[in-house]
């Protein structure tokens, strides 16, 4: 290197010393950001999500894809859909999945299916959430004697046999979705309960909450203010965790003759059709009860990956 080149090598500025007039820009993520940034380089959360947007968008174009397929859920095709024996037909042309006893589209029907088990599953799980929320954190925060009465409510709750308690109310009002959400819900509140009220009973005692109490705030406030954003990382961890649950619970209800009502589909009482039929039918319990599984294992691993991505001390690196 010759002199000049040296010269001008010496005259440059060290990127190491704070240069005047140059001011270097830090940027500022929240956790909510880095959560977010976990989640959307999770490959597995990204096709568990993606797969239970298109279960949605099958649940809410029900109608239309019947209509594109030509057969409604409760269409008996007596020509195309049942052998001469009366059997079930297996997958074809005329049918992509097979055909039940009656010849209905098995396809058609976990289409409908899907609507179901997503809106018991959806609608109990956030019911559940929002009671077991409201109770967890009055629980926790409002003293002895309120934490006393409330935690025993939830052990009384958690103490019901579900079954039991769902095949009794059912028998006496009558199978329904709208009994099924409520159920479902009934079942699930004390369990949010618990986990609300342990994380509130940890909030309650912090610097900031004796200093929001010391300038006269209110206990709703401090409660609605203060403690529940900081319980919505396991509160949103838990609704995807919940959610399969409360699908499992509307397929068990119905599988038991106590849900859906027949003809309407579910994945439940599809199942419950199939085990006379297994053995020469196949497709008959394979498919209803494959749309089952992969919609909870789906739920379950996004709910994993939710709570990975929400942990602050999760040990994953991501570029910048």
């Amino acid at each position: 290197m010759s002199a000049s080149e040296l010269s001008e090598v010496a005259d440059l500025p060290d990127p190491a010393v704070p240069q005047p007039g140059v001011e270097r820009q830090v940027e500022g993520r929240s956790p909510w950001q880095l959560a977010w940034i976990r989640l959307r380089r999770d490959r597995v959360a990204v096709v568990c999500a993606a797969f239970i947007l298109l279960l949605v968008l099958v649940a809410i174009l029900a109608d239309p894809l019947a209509n594109w397929i030509g057969y409604n859920a409760t269409d008996q095709d007596q020509v195309n859909g049942i052998t001469a024996d009366g059997l079930p037909v297996g997958p074809d042309a005329h049918h992509l999945l097979g055909t039940d006893n009656l010849g209905r589209d098995i396809l058609v029907r976990i289409i409908f299916g899907t609507r179901v088990s997503l809106v018991v599953g959806v609608s109990a799980a956030v019911a559940a959430v929002l009671i077991g929320v409201i109770v967890g954190l009055c629980a926790g925060y409002l003293g002895p004697v309120v934490d006393s009465v409330l935690a025993r409510l939830m052990d009384v709750v958690l103490s019901f046999p579900f079954l039991l308690f769902a095949i009794a109310l059912v028998t006496v009002v009558g199978p329904s979705e709208l009994i099924e959400i409520l159920v479902i819900a009934f079942f699930s509140w004390a369990a949010v309960g618990r986990i609300v009220r342990g994380q509130t009973l940890a909030i309650r005692e912090r610097e900031y909450i004796e200093a929001a109490r010391s300038l006269g705030a209110g206990n709703l406030r401090i409660m609605v203010i203060d403690v529940l954003p900081n319980l919505m990382a396991p509160v949103i961890v838990y609704v995807t965790l919940l959610i399969p649950v409360s699908i499992v619970f509307e397929a068990t209800l119905s599988y038991l003759g106590v849900g859906i009502i027949p003809p309407t589909p579910s994945w439940g009482n599809m199942i419950s059709d199939a085990q006379n039929f297994y053995q020469v039918a196949w497709w008959y319990l394979v498919f209803p009860g494959a749309a089952l599984v992969l919609t909870t294992l789906a739920f379950n691993l996004l709910g994993d990956s939710v709570r990975d991505a929400l942990d602050p001390r999760t040990e994953r690196l991501f570029a910048k």
